[in-house]
C-alpha cells in the first residue's frame, strides 16, 4: 500500500524530472532558460520539423558526440515524437549516464505542435494553432 509519503516522494520525482512544453516555452522566451533542448529523433524527423534552438542529437550519437556539443556544466532538456514514444526517456538516461543534468520534456514534438508552438525546417518557420483538446484558446498557459 502506498501512503502519502510515497506520492510526495514520487510526484517530487516526477517534476525534478520532467517538464512540459509549455514550461520549456516559457523558458526559451526568457533570456537564459537555464538548459539546451535536445531533440534525439533522427535525421529525417529533424528535418521535418524541429523546435527552434534545439540541439540535434539522436540518442545513438550522444555517448560519443555529447561532450562536443554540450558544455556538462548546463543542463539538458530531451524531446522526441511525443507521449507514445520512449526516445527522450532514452535520451535523458543516455545524458545521465554521462553526468548531465537532464530532463525529459514530456509531450515531445506532438505536443509541442499541437500546443501551437512555432517549429523549424529548412523551409522556414511555420507555426499552427493550438490544438483545443491540448491547449486552452488565446492563453499561453491552462492555469493549474
Amino acid at each position: 500500500m502506498t501512503t502519502p509519503q510515497h506520492a510526495v516522494a514520487f510526484f517530487a520525482a516526477r517534476l525534478a524530472f520532467q517538464t512540459d512544453v509549455s514550461d520549456v516555452r516559457a523558458a526559451l522566451a526568457s533570456d537564459d532558460p537555464g538548459f539546451v533542448l535536445v531533440d534525439s529523433r533522427g535525421a529525417e524527423a529533424w528535418a521535418q520539423g524541429h523546435v527552434q534552438g534545439a540541439v540535434h542529437l539522436p540518442t545513438a550519437e550522444i555517448p560519443y558526440r555529447a561532450a562536443q556539443l554540450l558544455d556538462p556544466a548546463v543542463p539538458v532538456v530531451t524531446y522526441c515524437w511525443g507521449p507514445g514514444c520512449n526516445g527522450a526517456t532514452r535520451a535523458a538516461l543516455a545524458f545521465a549516464q554521462l553526468g548531465y543534468q537532464v530532463k525529459e520534456m514530456i509531450g515531445g514534438i506532438e505536443y509541442w505542435i499541437r500546443e501551437g508552438f512555432p517549429v523549424e525546417s529548412a523551409a522556414g518557420v511555420v507555426q499552427q494553432p493550438a490544438d483545443p483538446l491540448t491547449a486552452p484558446i488565446g492563453s499561453i498557459t491552462c492555469a493549474c
